[in-house]
């Protein structure tokens, strides 16, 4: 038998389109899933309902089915843009809390920095525990040792500071030099990490979800990330 009125056809919620004899079709959505919102479908639903033939009335389950996959995907679209404005607004955050470090001073991992002649060159070192001597050698762009520091034992970061002097009693020139540390724990040497202090003359932020770098002086361009402590 026939729809006395007329047929409708059902709308997939993927965004297919469909068609009705009935008179009165509703408008799309440029913001819904595929063109087609919630309250679209629920007009054509209740167009179908109106024209289904009463002797083969269409399966409820069905309209419930479509209607449950168009809010999900709907949902999960409205999840997506939820959290690209949470990372637009935690990279903002980011950008103003990197751009208040110029000026700073920031501790990072590093085995050479650029040093300025008439200044220190401080830094730390990771003693491991156990340690009973630890040392820090410092050697110029050549490779030659220019002086060795003896470092705290106890274990943790410990600090050190060169004050440009070579163990000749000399003033080493502004350069690239290079640090090393040693320490020897139950009578055998072993190499333990360095760090260096380095002032922050500007930022550089990232692409989206990269750490900004921190442009220093002495140390080039570290990664916020890297960043072992700030004074």
């Amino acid at each position: 038998m026939t729809n006395p009125v007329g047929s409708a056809t059902m709308v997939n919620p993927s965004g297919t389109s469909s068609s009705s004899s009935s008179s009165s079709s509703s408008s799309s959505s440029t913001g819904g899933i595929g063109g087609l919102t919630i309250n679209d479908f629920l007009t054509l639903m209740t167009a179908q309902l109106q024209n289904q033939d009463p002797l083969n009335p269409t399966d409820s389950n069905e309209f419930l089915s479509q209607l449950s996959e168009l809010s999900t995907v709907e949902g999960i679209s409205q999840l997506n843009t939820s959290m690209t404005t949470l990372s637009n607004s935690m990279l903002s955050s980011q950008a103003l809390t990197s751009a208040s470090l110029v000026g700073q001073g920031v501790l990072a991992q590093a085995t050479a920095a650029n040093y300025t002649s008439g200044q220190a060159l401080s830094g730390a070192v990771q003693v491991p525990s156990g340690a009973t001597s630890v040392t820090l050698s410092i050697t110029n762009s050549g490779g030659v040792l220019v002086d060795q520091l003896s470092v705290p034992t106890s274990s943790g970061l410990q600090n050190f500071s060169w004050n440009g002097t070579t163990s000749t009693g000399q003033t080493a020139p502004s350069g690239t030099y290079a640090v090393s540390a040693s320490a020897v724990v139950g009578g055998s040497s072993q190499a333990a990490n360095t760090y260096i202090n380095g002032t922050v003359t500007s930022v550089t932020l990232g692409a989206a979800g990269a750490s900004p770098t921190l442009n220093t002086t002495q140390l080039g361009p570290v990664a916020l990330s890297a960043v072992q402590q700030i004074d």
